[in-house]
Order: structure tokens, then sequence, then C-alpha cells
């Protein structure tokens, strides 16, 4: 019988043979699943989840920097990276046709069909439901901001996105419900000037992201927006100025300390320069112009030979410009050190 085996057994130059098919396979199946994988994640945008750092600000200048604190924010910020993702899956299903015409858009996985849509649909859902759940689980009230969010984000991709000035106004109200999101699973109270603050700036980066569209809608024939055939830049313009006052005034108030209610010490105004700083480096980054005369503020290109209008996605903005990265650092440490210095009764 053993000698009947032996001679069957398969020579040892085919199994080398066969090892390395099967090891080729392995990788390539491996691979597969990789690409997969980035394919995926790719299509929820995770550089977008930037804007949702926001939530660590209310725990932040209310000096509760513990474990609990920090585990309700990061529990609000994986709800809002769920929930966004989920609507911008939705957005990518209902801009289908648009986003083909776009020169950058139309290498999104959706619009290349790499995603079918039924498959989009079915992970959106899934991510919606999966955030709220985690909401209620850790807290009923952050729940409901995520649910308000949702129904924002639902009028806006049906509706506001098509109405001039509203469609503004959403973008902010989507960032004041992510400030006030980071506050309830945190169980802090946020100041009016805080919230002033973040709408303010708010408005600031979605009127800079419009007028970045603007420029792109008004070099080419391919309409990638509806509501921007209402604006035009003279109007942006204007409504920069003002919001942009609006941002710094607001910021220098509150920063003044506690006889405007603002600040809980004065030393704030140290702050001050890096948030004038921070605007008016995004305002050169949106001026094709200036931007040019500066290497490190110029147009990275894209697939076709298109120019990214930077301020039109701000995410990119503080993933990829060294000098504005070096001050919202700066920004945070100074704030903390001040915050710290003023709890320990070390300044007044």
């Amino acid at each position: 019988m053993n000698k009947s085996f032996q001679a069957w057994r398969i020579p040892s130059p085919y199994l080398a043979v066969i090892d390395l098919a099967r090891y080729v396979a392995n990788i390539i199946s491996t691979e597969k699943i990789l690409r997969s994988v980035s394919l995926y994640l790719r299509s929820l945008r995770p550089e977008q989840w930037t804007k949702n750092l926001i939530v660590f600000a209310a725990p932040l200048f209310s000096v509760r920097l513990n474990l609990l604190s920090l585990a309700g924010s990061l529990l609000a910020f994986a709800s809002f990276c769920c929930i966004s993702s989920s609507f911008y899956l939705f957005n990518d299903v209902a801009d289908l046709a648009s986003d083909r015409q776009h020169p950058i858009k139309r290498y999104r996985p959706i619009a290349t069909g790499l995603i079918p849509v039924p498959i989009a649909i079915t992970i959106a859902v899934s991510l919606l439901l999966f955030s709220l759940l985690i909401g209620w689980l850790h807290s009923p009230s952050l729940a409901y901001v995520l649910l308000a969010y949702g129904v924002l984000q639902t009028a806006y991709n049906l509706k506001l996105k098509h109405l001039p000035i509203l469609d503004l106004f959403a973008i902010a109200t989507g960032f004041i419900l992510r400030a006030w999101a980071g506050a309830v699973a945190t169980n802090v109270t946020l100041s009016a000037w805080f919230l002033l603050c973040t709408a303010m700036l708010a408005l600031f980066l979605g009127i800079e992201k419009r007028k970045a569209e603007l420029r792109f809608f008004s070099s080419s024939d391919r309409k990638t927006r509806s509501v921007l055939q209402y604006y035009s830049k003279s109007l942006l313009t204007r409504m920069e100025s003002t919001v942009t006052t609006a941002t710094v005034m607001s910021y220098s108030l509150w920063s003044a300390g506690p006889l405007l209610n603002g600040a809980t010490t004065s030393w704030m105004l140290v702050t001050l320069p890096f948030v004038m700083y921070g605007i008016f480096r995004y305002q050169l980054l949106g001026d094709p112009e200036a931007a040019a005369a500066h290497k490190d503020a110029a147009y990275p290109q894209a697939k076709g030979g298109q120019y990214k209008e930077r301020t039109e996605r701000p995410e990119e903005i503080f993933l990829t410009d060294l000098p504005l990265q070096i001050i919202v650092v700066g920004w945070v440490l100074i704030v903390i050190a001040i915050l710290l210095l003023k709890k320990h009764g070390l300044i007044v």
C-alpha cells in the first residue's frame, strides 16, 4: 500500500510550482481585498472628517481635559464621521449625473461606476443607523443632535443647496450642530460667543467654497452646481468682507475676557493674531493670482490637467497647507496653555 501511494506522489518540482501558484493567488486575492477596501473608504471621504474635529472644542474651552470628556468627544467624533459619510454617499448618488461632468468629482468611485448605486445606498443607510444607535446609547441628547443634523442634510441635499444664501446658512448650521454634539457628549454648556464665532467662521468657509466653485463655473461651460447662477464674484466678495469682519470682531470680543461675558481670561487676546493670520492665509490660497506668486500656496494639479481650487474643499487646505497647519497647532497649544494657567491661578 505504501509503495502504491508513493508511486502516485506528485514529484517535488511540481509541488514547488503549485506552492508558488498558491502564493501568487493569495497575493492577488489580498491586493483585490485591499483595493476594494481602499475604494469603499475613499467613497466615505475620510478627508472630510477634519470638519468633525470641532466636537473637541467644547471640552477644550471648558478645560475638561480628562479621560471621560475625551471618550465622549471621541464618540461624538465617530458618530459624526459615520453620519456625514452616509450623506456624502447619498449626495454622490443624487448628483451622479452632474458629478460625471465635473473635472474632479467624475473620478469618485460612484461616479465612475466602481461602486454600484444599490451598494452605496445600503452602506449609507447602515452608517446612518449605526451613528444614531451609538449616539443614543451614549446619550439621547447626542442622538437628537445627530438626528437634527440628518434632517438638515436631507433638506440641504433636496432643496437648500439650490437656494442662494440659505445654502450658506445650512453649511454654517452643520458646524454649529457639530460643536453642539461635542458639548452634549461631554455635558458642557456652550456660550453664545462660542456659537457665534463658530457660525461666522463656518459662513466664511462656505462663502470661500462658493467663490472657488464660481471661478471654475466662469472658466468652463459646465454647470456643476445650480445655485451658482444666483451668485456673482462681486456679491460673494462683499459677503466675504462682511463675514470676515464679523468673524474677527466676534472672536476679539470673546477673547477680551469676562467683562463681556466672553473668555475666562483676557489673555485669550494673545491668540487673536493666530486667528487673523489663519483667515488671511485662507484668503490668500483662495486667490489664484496671489497664490500663484507663492510657491507654497500654488494650486496642485488634478487628473486631466485641471488645477484644483483648494478653497472649494476646506478639508484639503488643512491637510496640505503647512503654514496653516502650523498656525492651527500653535493656536491650540496656546489656548491649552492659557486655560491651564488660568485653572491653576497663575494668570487672571
